[in-house]
């Protein structure tokens, strides 16, 4: 939109303006975007028809109403509503589903298909000619049936305004007048059909005589889920029922008129997009309180690491050492994208909140895998020297689900139905800046880092307002002039020394605190180009959650030249040292060291490598390593260990009941290697070399269990495959559950190491498993590359 001589973006209805970069990308990325040549030819759509029937009738139905694949006649379209966003669908297909591409046709010939689509939503008919229906009715009069006599809102909803029970009408002035008609009437238009609602209303009997009246969201012959019209859901075995009966239509009865109708359908035509200046008013019904994060029940998986704590531990018992050779794959739940599944889904009161691959949240059934509901946003401005196209995890608070997403928004979803309610643009994606770490959600404020990646720009950690995305405090990870921590970097360094936060902190609620690891300084390899420690790179900080002030820090690795960030599970313990129980951080840092540290005040107390290590000499009298300058990276390269790093961002364990520490660790040798390197913004700016390294000793790779009490490594279970990304979590039966890139998800004797289970998944693993339970059953479940499993012991 252009106002006066500033550009701006239109968010929820509200004109704002953009990050001068993002908008030099946004309208260069427009201008490359070619026009469809065939959008006024008459004769198109009957040749795009033809072509539809020939080519793409078998998914997409007759008329394109709907088959195997999604209806295409309602105008709106998951991956983009403009011709070249269908262009480029139809054309490159959809990596991790059924819609394949169609590159060997002609371009023409997909223009034309094009063509024939949108004409199916904009009126005309099918095979082209007449001109659209034009909307006519009294706007105004049409607004006030809508949200009064009219009934509309006793199941939609317009930003915020109405029920949750039928689709969300905010955008519905995007679709063609007629189909805006259609879908009030709920009659076809020209035989293709109606956005009418697919959901159905069920009264419900139970064998145990409850009676539950609801509209279904997800159904089969085994299971019934029905969202009730508080918002919650009923998930329901179909063998513990009784009888079930249609309740009739989820619309009220057709009592309107002809001018009421056209009254309507004017009102909704101008309806062309949510406005989230309205919805983030709207406080949607509490599904996960604070109170019940900051006391966790065992049933649920409340954060990403399982507790404000990191412990990433299953209090649940059911499966233990003596049965879980009996556990059994109980569902699959594919979530297709573009990317594999890092993150760790959510559970709360049986539902699961997980996201997919960037940009994609859902809400399944814990108990059976069925999806009851779905939110996908795609990127409005791609850099193209994006990495790590991945996103953790999200963050519920009472009833919202937050995501992060590449192009650096924070969004805030309805946790009952996926629509969204705000959201705020945090970073500039162009410069390098991504969210892909699941946000921390405490009392009052969401908490979200940036990812850097290895980009040569300034990260740091910054807290939201969960009702409406307002910004309450920002810490930078490299201080600028005049700021603690500055003089630690040689010259200007500080302005390009990354430092990202891009793995989920943890929160100590008896200090108020928030705790977190930082990443690595860049240029990651060459720290000739930044003299000196660097901070507040590789290190674990302690922040006043109200303000975000530093409380303490303590660095793992001072002028790291190896990319050793310290983003790792910063766990939070008590334990009795010296006979006083004190409060600890416990640490497994990328770096090859167990790090034990006071959390009130940061002193280190003591570090074992649990990997091979010949970086560090020792540790002075306040806790700093002594570098052996034979591990620096030079430009002939010199031997190092550990190589990529002794463990990354996958979930450790801690049992606080027997202080063991379990994790999944790399044990290699590596060969550090720096070179020149110039910044550009938005790339990656390494200063890596080239060299061919001298033979070393086999690779190690495998499980530990750590005595937290003394940094010993008590077993060892070896693997076939190293693997950055593939975690742990450990249960109250004595089960320590592990994930592996082999594809197999491992159950090991937590006491001894011993292999008790496995199932062979077919696909890497690059996640960390979750225990929970649903109806007094135990599941753990893992992602597997775009698939979610779930096991329990059989029924």
């Amino acid at each position: 939109m252009m106002t006066g001589k500033k550009l701006f973006a239109i968010v929820g209805g509200v004109a704002v303006p953009l990050m001068a970069s993002v908008l030099l990308a946004l309208a260069q990325q427009q201008s490359d975007t070619p026009n469809n040549p065939f959008a006024r030819d008459p004769a198109a759509p009957a040749a795009g028809r033809a072509l539809f029937n020939a080519t793409c009738v078998a998914c997409h139905g007759q008329d394109a109403t709907g088959g195997r694949g999604p209806a295409l006649n309602t105008g709106t379209f998951t991956h983009g509503n403009s011709d070249y966003d269908l262009f480029q669908v139809i054309k490159g297909g959809i990596a991790g589903t059924q819609m394949p591409n169609f590159s060997t046709l002609p371009s023409d010939d997909i223009w034309r298909l094009v063509t024939y689509i949108k004409s199916l939503s904009n009126g005309a008919p099918a095979g082209g000619g007449a001109a659209p229906v034009v909307a006519s009715g009294n706007a105004a009069a049409g607004e006030a049936l809508f949200f009064g006599a009219g009934n509309c809102t006793n199941c939609h909803e317009i930003n915020g305004r109405g029920g949750i029970l039928a689709p969300d009408l905010s955008a519905e002035g995007q679709r063609a007048p007629n189909l805006i008609r259609s879908g009030i009437t709920h009659t076809p238009v020209g035989g293709r059909g109606f956005r009418g609602p697919t959901a159905r209303a069920l009264n419900i009997v139970m064998k145990d005589g409850r009676k539950i009246s609801g509209i279904t969201r997800a159904e089969d012959s085994f299971t019934v889920d029905l969202q009730l019209k508080d918002g919650t859901y009923a998930l329901l075995d179909a063998a513990n029922i009784a009888s079930r009966e249609n309740a009739g239509p989820t619309t009220p009865p057709n009592t309107l008129t002809p001018k009421q109708i056209d009254d309507i359908a004017a009102f909704l035509a101008t309806q062309k997009q949510r406005d989230f200046s309205q919805t983030a008013k709207v406080t949607p019904a509490p599904v996960l309180p604070y109170e019940r994060i900051l006391k966790p029940e065992a049933k649920n998986w409340p954060t990403y690491w399982g507790d404000y704590h990191g412990h990433h531990f299953s209090a649940l018992t059911q499966i233990n050492k003596q049965n879980v050779s009996k556990v059994a794959a109980r569902w699959a739940a594919p979530l297709l994208g573009e990317s594999i599944l890092e993150g760790t889904p959510l559970v709360v009161d049986g539902i699961m909140y997980a996201s997919g691959s960037p940009g994609e949240v859902y809400a399944l059934d814990a108990k059976s895998g069925m999806i009851l509901w779905t939110f996908k946003r795609k990127q409005d401005i791609k850099n193209p020297y994006q990495i790590n196209p991945f996103n953790r995890g999200v963050a519920v608070l009472d009833g919202r689900v937050f995501v992060g997403t590449l192009d650096d928004n924070l969004i805030a979803l309805d946790a009952h139905t996926g629509r969204e309610l705000w959201e705020k643009r945090v970073a500039d994606t162009m410069l390098g800046y991504t969210l892909t770490g699941a946000p921390l959600a405490i009392k009052d404020k969401i908490i979200v880092g940036v990812a850097t990646g290895e980009a040569g720009i300034r990260g740091w950690i910054q807290a939201f307002d969960p009702a409406n995305g307002n910004s309450l405090w920002r810490f930078d990870t490299v201080p600028a002039p005049g700021e603690k921590g500055n003089e630690t970097w040689a010259g200007d360094s500080w302005k390009y020394g990354g430092v990202g936060v891009w793995l989920t902190a943890n929160y100590d609620a008896e200090t108020n605190s928030i705790i977190v690891g930082t990443g690595q300084p860049v240029p990651d390899y060459n720290a000739d180009l930044r003299k000196g420690d660097n901070l507040f790179s590789d290190c674990v900080i302690s922040l006043d959650a109200d303000t975000g002030k530093l409380k303490w820090y303590y660095q793992d690795t001072p002028n790291d030249p190896h990319d050793w960030d310290s983003v790792q599970d910063i766990v939070l313990a008590d334990q009795v040292i010296d006979g006083k129980m004190r409060k600890l951080v416990l640490h497994a840092d990328r770096n090859g060291f167990f790090y034990v540290l006071d959390r009130t005040n940061g002193k280190f107390i003591f570090a074992k490598p649990f990997v091979r290590q010949t970086w560090n000499l020792g540790f002075d009298a306040n806790g700093k390593p002594i570098v052996d300058p034979k591990s620096f990276a030079t430009p002939q390269g010199q031997v190092v260990f550990p190589a990529v790093g002794g463990t990354n961002f996958q979930a450790p364990s801690y049992d606080a009941k027997t202080k063991i520490f379990y994790l999944e660790y790399g044990d290699s040798q590596g060969f550090a290697v720096s070179a020149p390197a110039v910044n550009e913004p938005g790339k990656e700016y390494l200063g890596r070399g080239t060299g061919t390294p001298p033979p070393g000793p086999p690779a190690q790779q495998g499980v530990a269990a750590i005595d937290t009490t003394t940094g010993k490594v008590l077993w060892k279970f070896p693997l076939t495959q190293g693997s950055l990304q593939a975690g742990v979590v450990a249960t109250a039966g004595g089960v320590v559950f592990a994930s592996s890139s082999e594809g197999r998800f491992i159950a090991l004797d937590g006491k001894t190491g011993k292999p008790l289970w496995n199932f062979r998944t077919g696909q890497r693993i690059s996640a960390s498993p979750i225990s929970y339970s649903v109806d007094g059953v135990q599941y753990v479940a893992v992602a597997s590359a775009n698939t979610i499993f779930s096991f329990a012991l059989p029924k």
